[in-house]
């Protein structure tokens, strides 16, 4: 998946939880995440959009699908998903549909970690998670500005 080249930022959820929990149950819903634009409906997405909260990756997946063959939709970058320009921070709000503890919340850039927010191995809040990423010091102005969809890789690990 190319990591950098459009006008914005789109980010994607990958869950990594310990086995004896087999379910994401959360995406991020601002900015709108590939998930979050399926489930309002601004594209065709196939099962997704029925549960945007399923994605589920093994550690060091960078798929959007989190390699789930159910949900190809969300690795096809020919799609028109919208892109939103972001400053040089950007504010992530996670939604969820089951509350699972959280080890931590790891964001990426290109397969670079950019931030980590303990979870302290609690479940996350009923009123949701946010988490504010400085991007400041990872990519310059022009090539944020040129960020494409799905290029920031936000893992909830269990």
């Amino acid at each position: 998946m190319s990591l950098l080249g459009a006008a914005g930022l789109a980010p994607l959820l990958v869950a990594v939880l310990p086995a004896a929990q087999a379910s994401a149950h959360g995406y991020v819903s601002s900015p709108l995440s590939r998930q979050a634009q399926c489930a309002k409906g601004l594209l065709p997405c196939g099962d997704i959009q029925y549960e945007p909260q399923s994605v589920e990756a093994p550690k060091g997946s960078d798929k959007c699908s989190g390699g789930n063959s159910r949900f190809p939709e969300l690795d096809d970058d020919s799609k028109p998903w919208k892109v939103q320009s972001v400053g040089s921070t950007v504010t992530f709000q996670w939604t969820f549909t089951a509350l699972h503890r959280t080890l931590n919340w790891e964001y990426f850039i290109g397969g670079t970690r950019v931030a980590v927010f303990d979870g302290g191995n609690n479940p996350p809040p009923q009123d949701g998670v946010s988490h504010t990423v400085d991007l400041s010091n990872r990519l310059d102005a022009d090539r944020r500005a040129r960020a494409l969809a799905g290029a920031l890789d936000p893992r909830r690990r269990g």
